[in-house]
């Protein structure tokens, strides 16, 4: 996604000890106070330099490198600056996005050629002046976009498009470290970042489903597809209206959020859903509807002694804010409109919530661990519930788990199926009164590794996004 934005990491060391990375970006000193009036219902609407967040994602770099790195600083960038100043053919999807999203602007002349023409897939996209910060980061450290010439002429860039961006802001951002948040699933222990991370509301959606003891034959027939699907999107029905509430603990006025992570909250909700209908907004208290977004990447990696990373990073929508800073060749983020929906005031320095949830599930009777994580904006709470459904519980192959279409419950508790989803039920959850939507794309986005007693790997990359597994 770029150095424009945030990062969380979920690692986990050889001795089983799970850590968390959490680099996200922050809000600006100077954010607006009134910037959530300008929230928009399209997420289209809501980019531009005011929602621009404090960027984490190099010092999240060099933590990482810190307490684990073993190679140079230096030679980590190489790989990618060769990328950026020799280029790279226009991926399919790249191209696909391009064609829709085009504008005017200094960003999108990134992507076309001398004659003003938009490039094509298969042609050749280079990011020359990116190329030259990152060889300027590589040789004199993260300081070098927080203190360094870097900063100042992101800053510059920003600050002259008319955002709130200050020296002050970056030399002041902190990576937090911390503790996994856990959540038993059967044999499994799962490992993921705390809020404002959405690993608890995706907790929150599986121990629902884990009380109804699914297995196999949960979708052996069309009558138990629509009972076990019709329980799914009311569960997450009920993870919109519990949205707000994951904010960052240090700003947050309420409650530490763990209990939605607790088993008899989820049972208690359990109780609520009706077999043979839905309801409308209210009764799962969504008074006020979130933005969906689209952005993010995600990588799971293991090494050679065992060690597990999963990492998604972000710069919030395709393209983040579109404010593409001139001096350094960054795309910057928009991360602060994930406040929209989800608070009444945003605070300096505070993190927005967000879907990221990079995951490591480990299984000490079977010796076996589980690196997954997502990329999709808020479609990444739905693709990796039901991967991880498919998987644990369905019986699955990891790659069939993945490739499996989705039902997507958006932040208006629409329901937005994928292409080649079961039509059968589909128009039964029609019947039981759910709202139906079309989605032009799905962008959901699983990479998973499966490690079986240390020996044996599996890894799969999402086909949605053309991505493929590789091994060095």
């Amino acid at each position: 996604m770029g150095i424009g934005g945030g990062v969380i990491f979920t690692i986990m060391e050889r001795n089983g000890k799970v850590k968390i990375i959490n680099a996200r970006e922050t809000a600006p000193r100077n954010v607006k106070p009134n910037l959530l009036s300008e929230c928009s219902t399209n997420p289209q609407l809501n980019t531009g330099v005011q929602w621009v967040g404090v960027p984490g994602e190099i010092r999240g770099y060099e933590r990482a490198h810190r307490l684990y790195g073993r190679l140079r600083w230096s030679r980590l960038f190489q790989p990618t600056i060769d990328l950026a100043r020799e280029g790279f053919k226009m991926p399919p999807v790249l191209s696909r996005v391009l064609s829709f999203l085009r504008q005017t602007s200094p960003l999108f002349e990134l992507f076309e050629d001398k004659d003003g023409k938009l490039l094509k897939e298969g042609d050749t996209v280079k990011f020359e002046k990116l190329a030259q910060t990152l060889e300027r980061i590589s040789k004199n450290g993260a300081d070098e976009f927080y203190t360094g010439a870097t900063g100042r002429e992101l800053v510059s860039d920003v600050q002259d498009a008319g955002g709130a961006l200050t020296l002050e802001d970056l030399s002041s951002f902190e990576v937090i470290e911390s503790e996994a948040w856990t959540a038993p699933l059967g044999d499994y222990t799962m490992y993921f970042p705390p809020p404002p991370a959405g690993g608890a509301i995706l907790s929150f959606i599986l121990n629902i489903m884990k009380g109804y003891g699914l297995n196999p034959e949960s979708l052996s027939t069309e009558e138990q597809r629509v009972l076990t699907y019709h329980r799914y999107v009311e569960a997450c029905k009920f993870a919109n209206g519990i949205k707000r509430i994951i904010r960052d603990p240090r700003f947050s006025s309420d409650k530490e959020a763990s209990f939605i992570i607790k088993e008899e909250f989820s049972e208690r909700i359990r109780k609520m859903i009706s077999d043979n209908t839905t309801h409308d907004a209210q009764f799962y208290n969504v008074t006020v509807g979130g933005l969906d977004t689209q952005g993010t990447t995600h990588v799971s990696v293991v090494d050679a002694d065992g060690m597990a990373v999963s990492v998604t990073s972000t710069i919030n929508h395709m393209f983040g804010s579109r404010v593409y800073s001139q001096k350094t060749g960054i795309i910057l983020n928009n991360e602060l409109s994930d406040f929209c929906g989800k608070a009444d005031r945003i605070y300096p320095g505070e993190q927005p919530p967000s879907s990221m949830a990079p995951l490591v599930l480990y299984s000490k009777t079977d010796k076996h661990k589980v690196v997954i994580g997502g990329s999709g904006g808020s479609m990444i709470t739905s693709g990796l519930a039901m991967t991880l459904m498919n998987y644990l519980w369905f019986e699955k192959k990891l790659v069939d788990s993945i490739a499996a279409p989705i039902v997507y419950v958006d932040a208006k508790n629409a329901l937005k199926f994928e292409p080649n989803f079961d039509k059968n039920v589909t128009e039964a959850l029609k019947g039981l009164g759910d709202i139906v939507e079309e989605q032009r794309f799905f962008y959901n986005v699983i990479n998973a590794l499966s490690i079986e007693r240390e020996i044996c790997i599996e890894a799969v990359s999402d086909a949605r996004k053309k991505g493929k597994p590789a091994g060095y």
